[in-house]
């Protein structure tokens, strides 16, 4: 009897991150049994949240949920995450310091874009907008995603060659998509850009009540009681045993692993190592602010200045009022790619630019936190399959978004995908 043919043995997954809990919710849904072994002291993997003593609530890193990824609306319950959306559109700070505030810039974007006077971009580069939101409607998300492995073109080509100015470029996309990719260049593969601009197009940006945890925290909630062991770091794989780092040794009907690309490799045997990573880097530093008088408008900032530091900013309280405590205001603030910078310097330098921008009282803005993630998303270069193989040899699979592109969705697909497989086998 081969190690699948044991139905008293559980299928291990080890990591419960999004891709890890989806494909747990899966196999559950299937009747599979199923354990999860978290290294961490919670489930998420990158989304997690923390509260502070005084209440704060810090997403590691400025997250948002974009409510018409498709893998989202298969597996999460909306209603029960009570959501808060953030307005369509921001304000965008010119190189030159002035702002500019585009309202429904991909939903609605005649209105938008009405103004003749606009900086942002010249007449034709707006209705270019129309165009390109008329060109996505006309493609399922699957279609846009899967033309990559043929597409060897990236973003910013795309967007020069469909005609959109260098202004438009520089005061649009690099700052908008470029805080989405984490990759101000746009050296990102460009139908991953033509689905995330349909995603803006046909749904909302949110997060939910009680932090971006929130949604991990729903799936954990469906398995059954013991399926999760947290604070359970894996040694290594020796066919269907895991080898637990206190010495243990569990067996399995199959293993999963549903850990980052680094961690993957590491574990993976060396014959079926995946490609060396390269991963998009971004730092999130979060400010209180006392609470902003009259109706916020629930808008996300964005820097166009290649030189600044502060390249996005958002106010997540203004969204969901229990990301801060009565009478305070969080601000979280996003540097991209390598500053090399210490936490001390950065934070400095940040404060500067932000009084700059929002005036004398973001001096004293008090620092909360500042949170460094190296590996916040895997790179997505032209030409890159949408899919990478998710069976790495007999009874062992893997999944997480570095084995397609960068995204939530991505991983939550990778998860179900990897629970079809075992099934179906």
């Amino acid at each position: 009897m081969t190690p699948a043919d044991s139905p008293q043995l559980p299928i291990i997954i080890i990591g419960a991150g999004m891709a890890g809990l989806a494909c747990a919710n899966y196999l559950h849904r299937a009747g599979r049994p199923v354990l999860v072994l978290e290294a961490a002291d919670a489930v998420g993997g990158r989304v997690r949240t923390d509260v502070t003593p005084e209440g704060f609530r810090l997403d590691r890193g400025f997250q948002v949920l974009l409510t018409r990824y498709p893998e989202v609306e298969r597996l999460i319950d909306y209603g029960a995450l009570h959501l808060k959306a953030f307005r369509s559109g921001a304000v965008i700070r010119l190189p030159d310091g002035k702002e500019t505030t585009l309202q429904n810039p991909l939903q609605q974007p005649v209105a938008a874009f009405s103004a003749l006077t606009s900086r942002i971009g010249s007449l034709p580069d707006k209705l270019r907008i129309v165009s390109m939101v008329q060109h996505v409607r006309r493609f399922t998300s699957q279609q846009l995603l899967s033309r990559n492995s043929t597409n060897e073109q990236d973003t910013l080509s795309f967007l020069r060659q469909y005609g959109w100015s260098e202004q438009m470029i520089q005061n649009f996309f690099r700052p908008f998509f470029g805080g989405v990719f984490l990759d101000r260049s746009l050296s990102t593969a460009a139908n991953f850009f033509e689905f995330v601009f349909k995603q803006f197009v046909e749904g909302e940006a949110v997060v939910p009540a009680l932090g971006m945890q929130q949604i991990p925290e729903q799936l954990a909630a469906r398995l059954p009681a013991g399926t999760i062991r947290l604070n359970t770091p894996v040694a290594a794989l020796e066919g269907t045993s895991v080898r637990l780092r206190n010495g243990e040794t569990l067996h399995a009907a199959a293993v999963v692993l549903a850990v980052d690309g680094e961690a993957a490799a590491r574990l993976l045997p060396a014959a079926n190592t995946a490609p060396t990573l390269a991963w998009r880097r971004t730092t999130c530093t979060y400010f209180a602010a006392p609470a902003a008088k009259g109706r916020p408008d629930k808008l996300l900032r964005l820097n166009a200045s290649p030189t600044a530091l502060a390249h996005n900013v958002a106010f997540p309280s203004d969204v969901a009022s229990a990301y801060a405590p009565a009478g305070q205001r969080l601000v979280s603030v996003s540097t991209h790619g390598e500053h090399g910078l210490s936490e001390a310097d950065l934070t400095a330098r940040l404060r500067q630019e932000l009084t700059d921008w929002f005036g004398p009282e973001a001096a004293q803005w008090q620092h909360l936190r500042t949170y460094e993630l190296p590996y916040a998303l895997p790179e997505y270069p032209a030409g890159q399959p949408a899919r990478q193989s998710l069976k790495v040899q007999g009874h062992l699979y893997r999944c997480g978004d570095y084995a397609a592109y960068p995204s939530l969705n991505a991983a939550l697909a990778s998860g179900r995908e990897v629970a079809e497989m075992l099934l179906a086998s």
